[in-house]
C-alpha cells in the first residue's frame, strides 16, 4: 500500500503545524491555495459568507484536525474533523488504530431514499381518501419527477407514494391525521431542497384527489430508508491497556453497552459520544449536521424508548461492535459548491458518492464510541480527556510555545483537581520568577 493510500501516519501528532501541512500537501498533491484553506490562512471570505446566510458579519472558525488510521472495507481514509472539544480527534485515531490491527471496519449503506411529507386535512373518510391517493399513485409520481428531470435521468427521483393515517394528538374525537409520503432517491444529494420542491409541487394534486386541504409539505429528517451500518471485531488481546488484561477491558465495554441499552439517561450520553465524531466530520465536509443529529436521535427512539445507536458484545473471544443510524449526506450541492475548505476536506476523504461517505461516517461514529466506552469501562473518561484539557487550560492562563506542554504536564502531575486556570497562572508566575 502506498503512503498516499494509507491513513496510517505514525508520528503525525508529533510534527509541527507546518510539517503536518507539508506532509498532507505532498500526500494529496494539494496546491498552495488548498493548503492555505486547510490552515485557515485563506478562510471563507466574508463576501461568500454573505451569500450563504442572512445578516452576515463575517466567519467563525473551529480547529480542523485529521482522524487517522481509519480503514473501512479494506480502504484507508484520512478524515477531516472540525471540532472544539479536546480528545475527539485523538480518540477516533486511537480507536481506529486498534480496529485496524483487527482487520478494520466493515460497513454498508442503503440507497439514498428520503421522504417528503404532505399533511392533508378536511379529507372526509380516511379510507376513501387513502384509496383515491393510491389510485393516483402513478400520476403523483409523474408530477413529482417532472420537477427534477435531470435527477430522473441519473436514475433517481420519486420512487413511491405511501399514505399514513395517524391518531389525532388531541384524542379520539379529532380528525385522524392523513400524511402522504413521497419516497425519493436523491442520489448523491442530501436532498432537502429537491424534496421540498416536490412536496410543494404535488400538494395541489393531493388536494384535488382527496378534496382536502394541505398544510405542511416538507421533507422528514428521520431518514430511516437511508441507513448506514458499521461493524468491527476485535480480539481481546488487542484491548489490553491501563495494566489491565484485554478480557477485563472488554467486559467493561460490554457492561457499558448493557447500561446504555437499559437506561435512556445513559443512552443519551452514549450517543453523544457517537455524534462527537460524526458531527466533526459533518462540519468539515459541509453536511447538515443538525439534520443528522435530529434523525439519529429520532431513530434511537423508534422502539418507544431512547436507546443506543451502537452496541458492544463479547462473542467467541472477540469484542464485537455494531452501529446503525440514518445518514442523509451529500457529495454535491450546498456548501460543497461554494466553501473552499469543504472542497479540500472532501478531496482528502476521496469518496465516490454518498453511500461510501455514509459508511465512513458510521465507522467514525463507532470508533469514537469505542474510545469512550473503553475508557469508561476501565480507568474512567477523565484520564485521557484531562491530559488534553490541561493544554487548553495552560493556553488560557497565558502559556505559549514550549511552556504549554510544560505547564500542562505540571498540572497533570498534581492531579485532575489542579487542572485549573488559576493554578496554571501560579505555575507560570513561579517559572517566570
Amino acid at each position: 500500500m502506498s503512503e498516499r493510500a494509507s491513513s496510517r501516519l505514525p508520528g503525525f501528532h508529533k510534527l509541527s503545524l507546518p510539517e503536518r501541512r507539508e506532509r498532507i500537501a505532498r500526500l494529496y498533491g494539494l496546491s498552495p491555495e488548498e493548503v492555505r484553506h486547510l490552515s485557515g490562512a485563506a478562510p471563507l471570505d466574508a463576501d461568500t459568507a454573505n451569500l450563504m446566510i442572512e445578516n452576515a458579519l463575517g466567519t467563525f472558525t473551529l480547529p480542523l484536525g485529521l482522524g487517522l488510521n481509519l480503514q473501512v472495507n479494506g480502504k484507508d481514509y484520512v478524515v477531516p474533523m472540525a471540532v472544539e472539544e479536546p480528545s475527539v480527534v485523538a480518540a477516533v485515531s486511537f480507536a481506529a488504530k486498534i480496529v485496524r490491527e483487527a482487520g478494520g471496519f466493515q460497513a454498508e449503506a442503503d440507497e439514498s431514499l428520503m421522504i417528503g411529507q404532505i399533511q392533508v386535512t378536511r379529507y372526509g373518510d380516511p379510507e376513501v381518501a387513502t384509496r383515491r391517493i393510491l389510485e393516483h399513485r402513478e400520476q403523483i409520481l409523474a408530477l413529482a419527477n417532472s420537477f427534477h428531470p435531470a435527477m430522473l435521468r441519473r436514475g433517481g427521483g420519486a420512487r413511491d407514494v405511501e399514505v399514513r393515517i395517524l391518531p389525532p394528538p388531541e384524542g379520539p374525537r379529532g380528525e385522524p391525521l392523513l400524511v402522504v409520503h413521497v419516497v425519493m432517491d436523491t442520489q448523491d444529494a442530501m436532498g432537502a431542497n429537491l424534496i421540498n420542491t416536490v412536496a410543494e409541487g404535488v400538494a395541489p394534486l393531493i388536494e384535488q384527489v382527496t378534496g382536502g386541504r394541505v398544510y405542511l409539505r416538507i421533507l422528514s429528517n428521520l431518514a430511516d430508508r437511508r441507513l448506514a451500518r458499521a461493524t468491527c471485531r476485535i480480539p481481546l488481546d488487542l484491548l489490553a491497556d491501563f495494566d489491565l488484561p484485554g478480557d477485563d477491558i472488554a467486559e467493561g465495554i460490554a457492561q457499558a453497552s448493557r447500561f446504555a441499552e437499559a437506561d435512556p439517561y445513559r443512552a443519551a450520553t452514549h450517543n453523544k459520544g457517537v455524534m462527537n465524531g460524526i458531527d466533526a466530520v459533518a462540519i468539515a465536509t459541509g453536511q447538515d449536521w443538525r439534520a443528522i443529529e435530529a434523525g439519529a436521535h429520532a431513530f434511537a427512539c423508534r422502539g418507544g424508548q431512547y436507546r443506543p445507536l451502537s452496541t458492544w458484545l463479547l462473542e467467541e473471544g472477540h469484542l464485537v461492535g455494531r452501529i446503525e443510524l440514518p445518514l442523509a449526506l451529500g457529495t454535491v450541492g450546498g456548501p460543497i459548491k461554494v466553501h473552499p475548505g469543504v472542497q479540500v476536506g472532501m478531496r482528502l476523504l476521496d469518496v465516490s458518492g454518498t453511500r461510501e461517505l455514509s459508511m465512513v461516517f458510521a465507522a467514525v461514529g463507532l470508533a469514537q464510541n469505542f474510545a469512550a466506552v473503553r475508557a469508561l469501562g476501565s480507568v474512567g473518561i477523565q484520564k485521557g480527556h484531562m491530559a488534553l484539557h490541561a493544554r487548553c487550560v495552560a493556553v488560557t492562563a497565558g502559556a505559549r510555545g514550549e511552556d504549554v506542554e510544560r505547564i500542562a504536564a505540571l498540572l497533570m502531575q498534581q492531579g485532575p483537581a489542579h487542572v485549573k486556570v488559576e493554578r496554571a497562572r501560579e505555575l507560570l508566575a513561579a517559572s517566570a520568577g
